[in-house]
């Protein structure tokens, strides 16, 4: 099992940046690739940006490509995705998720363990 705590989601304007970060306790954290995603109201949850457990191999959606960046810790158990010049259309929850298999992935069904979430509202 693995546990997965989100942080710092919060209200920002339009053009402006956040920085969530996603902990994780319980198995090694090395082991697991990782990748978040984020859910607006009335549609699907969607994929945001992967890694692999190394970090070499990280995937985004074209519609956060160049704006988003993830990145992980290993010796801090954390991931992060760094957000700049956010739209109002990024407005969603975020959850981070761990895939097990190691190699990164933007397909849903491959991650096995998924935070809480933590609310991103990009607004004026």
């Amino acid at each position: 099992q693995v546990q997965l705590v989100e942080s710092g989601g919060g209200l920002v304007q339009p053009g402006g940046s956040l920085r969530l970060s996603c902990a994780a306790s319980g198995r090694t954290f090395s082991n697991y690739a990782m990748g978040w995603f984020r859910q607006a109201p009335g549609k699907e949850r969607e994929s945001v940006a992967a890694i692999s457990r190394g970090g070499r191999r990280i995937y985004y959606i074209d519609s956060v490509k160049g704006r988003f960046t993830i990145s992980r810790d290993n010796a801090k158990n954390t991931v992060y995705l760094q957000m700049n010049s956010l739209k109002p259309e990024d407005t969603a929850v975020y959850y981070c998720a761990a895939d097990a298999w190691g190699l990164g992935s933007l397909t849903i069904s491959d991650y096995n363990y998924w935070g809480q979430g933590t609310q991103v509202t990009v607004s004026s």
